[in-house]
């Protein structure tokens, strides 16, 4: 019984910090595009591609707010539309990777890892929906 305790409480801490990291993620991409994405390993963007990033910004947000529903209300279905929405991220990262703008060592290889990470809370988030 300690493992599903064990589990449901890693999975729980995950769901609190994507709450901060979307907002930030969300918050940066508004306000601070183009540092942002220096954060995340791209060279300075064109003002298209900080305009194309900003645009993500509600995107990541709404993640924000979907994960902070879940940490309080901690329904079912709060658990099972949070990994719908982690599902829809699996590839995301891993295609951004092949920019040839991402040039920070390790930036690429973060950005793939982010599609294993997306799937692992995907497969959680929708385990903790059935518990």
């Amino acid at each position: 019984m300690g493992g599903v305790t064990g589990l449901q409480s890693a999975l729980r801490f995950q769901n609190r910090f994507m709450i901060g990291f979307d907002l930030a993620l969300g918050g940066g991409a508004l306000l601070a595009p183009a540092a942002t994405m220096r954060v995340l390993g791209h060279e300075r963007p064109s003002p298209e591609a900080e305009h194309l990033f900003r645009r993500s910004a509600p995107v990541w947000l709404t993640f924000a707010a979907a994960h902070l529903i879940a940490e309080r209300r901690g329904e079912q279905r709060d658990w099972w539309a949070l990994a719908w929405l982690r599902g829809t991220e699996i590839a995301t990262d891993a295609i951004w990777a092949r920019s040839p703008a991402v040039t920070r060592p390790g930036a690429k290889a973060g950005l793939r890892l982010a599609g294993v990470a997306n799937l692992a809370m995907a497969a959680g988030f929708g385990w903790l929906s059935r518990r």
